[in-house]
C-alpha cells in the first residue's frame, strides 16, 4: 500500500467516524470576537479542533437543594482535553442583563456558580479563557443560532465540536457545521471520546 493510499483510507475512516457521531441523536428527542489560539495546531497537528459545551446539565448539575457540582465524568473529560492541548469553550444562556460584554456576563456567571458550588474540585474556569459566549440580548438565547455563529467566526479554520444534553441545541449547532454530540445517552460514552475529537483535527476543512 502506498503512502497516498494509506492517507486516503485514514481520511475516509475519520470522516465516517465523525459522521456517525454527528448523526447519533435520538429521532424523538459575533460581537468583536478574536481569533482563537490554535493550541493543538501548535503541537504538530495539520489542523485544529475547538470543543464547545453547554454548561447546565452538560458539565455541571444543579441539585434540588440548590447545590451545584460536576456531572459524572465531566471533570475527567475536561482534564483529558487539557492534556491534549485541545481548546474548550462554553456557549451558555445567561440573562443578558448580567453585563454588556461576554466578559462581564461570564464574571457574573462565575459568581453565581461559586455561591452554591459543593464539589470538592473547583470548576475549571481557566480552561475556557475568554471562550465563554453568552447572549447579548434575550433574542440571542439558544436555540437561536447567534452564539454558535459567533463561536465559529472566532475559531478561524478550526473544526468545531459542540456537546450538550438537549436535542434542539444539537440540531441547531449541527446545521452550522459543528460535529455535535448529545451527552448522557444510555449505552453511549457520556462525552464524545477524546481520541475521536483529536482525530477531527486531521480532517480536511
Amino acid at each position: 500500500m502506498t503512502r497516498t493510499s494509506a492517507r486516503k483510507i485514514t481520511t475516509r475512516l475519520l470522516l465516517a467516524l465523525a459522521g456517525l457521531t454527528a448523526m447519533a441523536v435520538p429521532a424523538t428527542a459575533a460581537q468583536g470576537a478574536e481569533r482563537l489560539p490554535q493550541d493543538n495546531a501548535a503541537k504538530g497537528h495539520r489542523g485544529c479542533v475547538v470543543v464547545y459545551f453547554d454548561l447546565g446539565e452538560t458539565l455541571i448539575h444543579t441539585a434540588d437543594d440548590g447545590s451545584i457540582r460536576y456531572l459524572p465524568g465531566a471533570a475527567e473529560h475536561l482534564r483529558a482535553l487539557r492534556a491534549r492541548h485541545i481548546p474548550v469553550g462554553l456557549i451558555t444562556n445567561v440573562p443578558s442583563s448580567w453585563g454588556s460584554t461576554d466578559a462581564e456576563r461570564a464574571a457574573e456567571l462565575k459568581k453565581v456558580i461559586a455561591e452554591d458550588w459543593t464539589d470538592s474540585r473547583p470548576f475549571a474556569w481557566s480552561d475556557f479563557g475568554d471562550r465563554i459566549l453568552t447572549p447579548r440580548t434575550e433574542a440571542e438565547r439558544k436555540p437561536a443560532t447567534v452564539l454558535w455563529e459567533r463561536a465559529r467566526s472566532a475559531s478561524g479554520d478550526c473544526r468545531l465540536v459542540y456537546q450538550a444534553e438537549t436535542t434542539d441545541e444539537i440540531k441547531a449547532s449541527r446545521s452550522l457545521g459543528y460535529v455535535s454530540y448529545l451527552v448522557g445517552r444510555p449505552h453511549w460514552p457520556v462525552f464524545m471520546p477524546v481520541q475521536l475529537i483529536a482525530a477531527l483535527a486531521h480532517l480536511p476543512t
